[in-house]
């Protein structure tokens, strides 16, 4: 049996209901709440992290080691705060760790989302805008890129990053407009 086939035996069904239910669910040990939780969130994490370049085997141990955590510390959730936030920043500190022990980046940038050209673009200047999209996104500082992949790449609202972060909502508005002027000013050479 599978680990992630375990974590959803762990978990059986819950009555629809508001994050913070199902946060309050989750910290009470109810495992259907966290089987919901879990998949919902299972596939949106690991794309994440595969945007961050981690690679396909390590990306699906650190989603899982990732709801392990919380259901491990399932006492400590607060109900207040977004699960989902949660959920992507202890994915994100864990693909920092994975990172920093291995010093390697792999992978592609989720290109559509980028807006890279269509497919009847000749491929040889598509590789050319995949490229320096990858080159201005990787200039970005840190945290910077960050903030823009998941607000851009994984959809996730200002606030939403900003608590996966930690960081205000205002940093997250300030890195955006930073990171989007960046990247707009490395592509505008290409046509229109």
């Amino acid at each position: 049996m599978l680990f992630s086939e375990l974590l959803l035996v762990l978990a059986a069904a819950i009555p629809a209901g508001d994050d913070q239910a199902l946060a309050e669910s989750i910290r009470n040990g109810d495992r259907s709440a966290f089987r919901k939780f879990f998949e919902a969130w299972h596939k949106p994490l690991l794309r994440y992290l595969l945007h961050r370049r981690v690679p396909p085997d390590v990306a699906e141990d650190l989603v899982q080691n990732a709801f392990v955590h919380i259901w491990e510390n399932r006492g400590k959730i607060r109900t207040d705060g977004s699960l989902k936030g949660l959920l992507f920043r202890i994915g994100y500190t864990r693909a920092l760790n994975h990172f920093r022990d291995t010093a390697r980046f792999e992978g592609e940038l989720d290109e559509q989302a980028l807006g890279v050209p269509a497919p009847d673009v000749d491929p040889a200047e598509q590789r050319d805008v995949r490229d320096r999209v990858r080159e201005a996104v990787d200039a970005l500082p840190e945290r910077r890129r960050a903030v823009f992949e998941l607000c851009v790449l994984e959809g996730l609202s200002y606030a939403e990053a900003a608590e996966a972060l930690e960081i205000s909502r205002k940093t997250v508005e300030n890195h955006m407009g930073y990171a989007l002027k960046a990247v707009r000013e490395r592509l505008s050479g290409l046509r229109p």
